[in-house]
């Protein structure tokens, strides 16, 4: 079975050859942000499972060519993406309301989102839907959420609980943050 990784990538360059059969595998390792020799390897393993056909397209110029077996990979591969993230924003939405829990325990009405990537939009989401008010500095009586990466923390609050979402989260221990080691679901089954 491949990685969340390997997936991610077979699914990126079967959509990127989809969309473009001359590509190079210079512009696929820019696109992927990996080495030309990772593409080429890549390539190799799908041409070798029958999921992409190579031809000749000039002297020096190869097209790649998606097979029906590489449509329905890549199609597999689309729905096990859809999949997983909704995993991870039903995650990130559980965890944010167990922490707005925490907040209102606390008497708190306001958080500061420190973060500012898709999972501190789902929790700047739910403080809206749970009428706790966004901040847009920190102050009194404000509640600081640390969001980096999957990671979730709330700041202010002595030994407050922090929670991470998927499996790459990678705790701060920045500011004073108090850190609860909660593991959830991963989100690259």
């Amino acid at each position: 079975m491949a990685s969340g990784q390997e997936a991610s990538r077979n699914l990126i360059l079967l959509e990127e050859i989809e969309r473009d059969p001359d590509t190079t595998q210079a512009t696929l390792a820019a696109r992927l942000g990996v080495a030309v020799g990772t593409v080429n390897w890549h390539l190799k393993r799908l041409i070798a499972k029958g999921y992409v056909k190579v031809k000749r397209a000039e002297r020096r110029k190869l097209r790649y060519i998606i097979t029906p077996e590489g449509i329905s990979l890549r199609a597999g591969l689309t729905v096990a993406y859809i999949g997983n993230s909704m995993a991870l924003y039903r995650d990130a939405r559980q965890q944010s309301l167990r922490l707005l829990q925490t907040v209102r325990e606390q008497g708190r009405a306001s958080v500061f989102i420190d973060g500012d990537a898709e999972i501190a939009e789902v929790f700047r989401l739910t403080c809206l839907e749970q009428g706790i008010q966004v901040a847009t500095e920190p102050g009194a009586n404000v509640t600081i959420v640390e969001i980096r990466g999957r990671t979730i923390g709330l700041m202010g609050l002595g030994k407050g609980p922090v929670t991470e979402v998927g499996d790459d989260a990678s705790p701060s221990r920045a500011h004073g943050a108090a850190w609860l080691a909660e593991s959830t679901s991963q989100a690259d089954r």
